[in-house]
C-alpha cells in the first residue's frame, strides 16, 4: 500500500498542473461515476490528507481518490503513451496542457467539498499536515498509548491513530528506534519519539519518489524493509522476517533480532515467504 508521502508527491504535482486550469476532458471511469463529466469545470485545488486525495472543483465538489495497494495518479503531456493499460484507468483529467490519469483507483466518490470530513473525520492526526502542532502530536500520542495492548507493528499502520504511515515506515521506524514490531504499544520506551521519527521520515521523502531511510538514495535505501535474509546493516545478523496482523490487515514486518530484542515469532523465516 502507497505511504503517506507518495500521496502527498501525487497531489502537490496535481496541484501544480491542475490548480486554476480549466478541464478539457474530465472523464471518470469509475463503475459509480460513469454518469458523471467533469469536463468545464475549473479545478481549484488538490488535498492529500493521510492517504485520502481530494481535487476540488469550481462547483464546490471534490473528486475523492485513495491508492489502496494498486492505485496512482500519473501526469502525462498531450499525445504522450500511457505507462498503464488503458483499462486500468478510473479517471481522466486533462487541461490543454497536461492529462492526468488515475489508475486502479478503485475507491472514489464525488462530493460537496463541504462533506469531505465525512471520508476523513475519523482519521488520526496527518503526519505531513502543513499546520502540524504540538496539539497534532499530542493527539497522536493520546491515540497511540489508548492501543497499549495491541502489538506495535499493526498500530503504526492504523490510521486512526495517525495517517500516513505504510508498511515501509512501519518496518524502518521500528529498527530505528531498536523494537520488535511484536512489542506491545504499553511496553514501547518513549512512543513520542516514534511518532516524531514517523513524521520525520516521512517529511524526508515527501518531495522525491526515492523513499529512504538510510539517508542513501542509490541501492541501499532502506535497513531492514524486503530484505529477508539480507545481513543487517549495522550488525551483520540475518534479517528475519514474518506475517503480522489479522485477515485482510496482515501486512509482512522484517527486523533484526540483534538490533530489535523482543518478542517475535517463534519459527520465523529469514526470508520472505513467496505469495501465491
Amino acid at each position: 500500500m502507497p505511504e503517506g508521502d507518495t500521496v502527498y508527491l501525487a497531489g502537490k504535482r496535481l496541484r501544480a498542473a491542475l490548480t486554476g486550469r480549466t478541464l478539457v476532458r474530465g472523464e471518470l471511469r469509475h463503475p459509480r461515476l460513469a454518469e458523471y463529466d467533469l469536463t468545464g469545470r475549473t479545478v481549484t485545488g488538490v488535498a492529500s490528507v493521510g492517504k485520502h486525495l481530494f481535487t476540488r472543483f469550481d462547483d464546490g465538489r471534490s473528486l475523492h481518490s485513495h491508492f489502496r495497494m494498486d492505485g496512482s495518479w500519473h501526469l502525462y503531456r498531450p499525445g504522450m503513451s500511457w505507462q498503464r493499460p488503458a483499462y486500468e484507468a478510473r479517471a481522466v483529467l486533462a487541461t490543454e496542457e497536461r492529462v492526468a490519469v488515475g489508475f486502479a483507483l478503485h475507491d472514489m466518490e464525488l462530493l460537496p467539498t463541504a462533506d469531505e470530513p465525512r471520508l476523513v473525520g475519523h482519521l488520526g492526526p496527518d503526519l505531513l499536515d502543513p499546520d502540524w502542532s504540538d496539539a497534532h502530536a499530542a493527539e497522536a500520542l493520546r491515540r497511540l498509548t489508548a492501543r497499549g495492548d495491541s502489538e506495535i507493528g499493526p498500530v503504526l499502520l492504523e490510521q486512526r491513530v495517525m495517517a500516513g504511515v505504510g508498511n515501509l515506515y512501519k518496518t524502518e521506524v521500528c529498527f530505528l528506534r531498536g523494537i520488535s514490531p511484536w512489542t506491545l504499544t504499553r511496553d514501547v520506551p518513549d512512543p513520542a519519539a516514534v511518532i516524531a521519527l514517523s513524521r520525520e521520515l516521512l517529511l524526508r521523502n515527501a518531495d522525491r519518489p526515492e523513499q529512504s531511510t538510510t539517508g542513501d538514495l542509490g541501492r541501499n535505501q532502506h535497513w531492514v524493509f524486503e530484505r529477508g535474509g539480507q545481513r543487517c546493516r549495522r550488525c551483520g545478523t540475518r534479517i528475519r522476517v514474518a506475517e503480522q496482523g489479522e485477515s485482510v490487515y496482515a501486512r509482512l514486518s522484517y527486523w533484526c533480532p540483534v538490533c530489535q530484542p523482543g518478542p517475535a515469532p517463534a519459527h520465523a523465516p529469514r526470508r520472505a515467504p513467496r505469495r501465491r
